[in-house]
C-alpha cells in the first residue's frame, strides 16, 4: 500500500511540475523574439501581413504585469487573435539592454520606455502603425480576457479614430447585456 501511496504522490508531483512548466511557456508564448532592432521588427511586420506592433511594458516586481500574462495574456485565443494582427513584444522598463527604436535612433530600453513613451508604472500597452506611430496606449491591467479582445478589436477597426477605449468598451457592454437579453 505504502508503495503504490509514493508512487501516486510521485506521479502528482511530476504532472504538477509539467503543468507548471506548460503555464510558464503559455504566458510567454504571446511574445515575439526580437533583436532589439525595431526598425527591422517594422519591415518584418509589414512582411508577415500584420496591422502594426504591440508593446508591453513590464518590470519583474509588478503584479498587475504577472497577472496579465498569467491570466490573460496566456489564453489561447488571446494568442491566437494578437499574434494574427500583431507582432508582440516585451518592454523592461528597468532593462539596461540596448535597444533601436522606431526612428532607428540606440539607447537603452529604460530609456526608451521612460523618457520615449513616458512609462513610470505598468503594465502600459502601446500599439503601433507599421510605421512606427502610436494609435493607442493602454495603461493598466485589463479586466480580463474580454476586455483585452476588445481593446484588440478597438484597434484594428481603427475605432481610436472615433471614440476613447472607455467609450467603446460601455458600447460594447451594452450590446453583450441586449444580445443576452434576447
Amino acid at each position: 500500500m505504502r508503495f503504490l501511496t509514493n508512487r501516486l504522490s510521485l506521479w502528482l508531483f511530476g504532472l504538477c511540475v509539467v503543468a507548471g512548466a506548460a503555464s510558464a511557456a503559455d504566458e510567454r508564448a504571446i511574445f515575439d523574439q526580437t533583436l532589439g532592432d525595431f526598425t527591422e521588427e517594422l519591415v518584418e511586420a509589414r512582411d508577415q501581413g500584420k496591422q502594426g506592433i504591440l508593446l508591453f511594458f513590464e518590470m519583474d516586481e509588478c503584479p498587475f504585469c504577472h497577472r496579465m500574462k498569467t491570466t490573460v495574456l496566456n489564453q489561447p485565443e488571446v494568442i491566437k487573435y494578437f499574434k494574427k494582427h500583431f507582432l508582440i513584444f516585451s518592454i523592461d522598463i528597468e532593462s539596461d539592454v540596448e535597444m533601436t527604436d522606431f526612428s532607428g535612433k540606440t539607447m537603452l530600453m529604460k530609456d526608451f520606455a521612460e523618457i520615449h513613451n513616458r512609462v513610470r508604472a505598468t503594465p502600459v500597452f502601446v500599439f503601433l502603425d507599421l510605421n512606427g506611430k502610436l494609435t493607442t496606449r493602454y495603461t493598466g491591467p485589463a479586466s480580463g480576457v474580454e476586455e483585452f479582445m476588445w481593446l484588440g478589436e478597438y484597434v484594428l477597426n481603427e475605432e481610436y479614430k472615433k471614440v476613447r477605449f472607455t467609450k467603446y468598451k460601455r458600447q460594447r457592454k451594452k450590446e453583450k447585456k441586449k444580445n443576452k437579453g434576447q
